[in-house]
């Protein structure tokens, strides 16, 4: 009797990192996101009868949204990490919660590249690829353009060439 046994796969760090302009991304999104409360507050202080509690929390905003856009964007640059080999795509996410993944090509169903409007101001592009897990396609945001449709093009490839029904 042979017993054939399957490669060994470590849940270990993934070799690539995202691209740099993706520091530049998140820091434009997440200011963009602190515009809103930051405006409020200060129209508010403006119109309105603040005084020194809505002052006090404006600042407060303020010194938060700045601790925010300074840390988040290299934290979460430091995390995301991304591989890619003949036989799994490995993906390393998060800032507070990190999660790290392996997704065997063997089950990859579809492979997607998609760009917001901020993306494609900063020739970023994000690559999902779908498998047959219940818990979801496996995320790689931060890429830039040329990088996100090799990888596409390369893992439909090796899934098409890949023994099996990806489920």
């Amino acid at each position: 009797m042979v017993i054939v046994t399957e490669p060994v796969l470590d849940l270990r760090p993934p070799a690539n990192r995202v691209n740099r302009r993706a520091v530049l991304f998140w820091t434009t999104r997440a200011a963009l996101g602190w515009l809103v409360p930051l405006i409020a507050e200060l129209l508010w202080l403006v119109l309105g009868d603040g005084g020194t509690p809505l002052t006090t929390a404006l600042v407060i905003t303020a010194v938060i949204a700045i601790a925010h856009l300074l840390v988040m964007p290299q934290w979460r640059y430091r995390v995301h990490r991304w591989e890619t080999t003949d036989q799994v795509v490995y993906t390393q996410s998060g800032w507070f919660n990190q999660e790290r993944r392996i997704a065997p090509v063997s089950r990859i169903q579809t492979v997607d590249t998609e760009r917001g409007p901020l993306e494609r101001m900063f020739g970023l592009a994000n690559l999902t690829v779908t498998t047959a897990s219940a818990r979801g396609p496996v995320h790689i945001h931060g890429l830039d353009l040329d990088t996100a449709q090799r990888l596409a093009a390369d893992l439909a490839t090796r899934t098409q060439a890949t023994v099996g029904d990806a489920t």
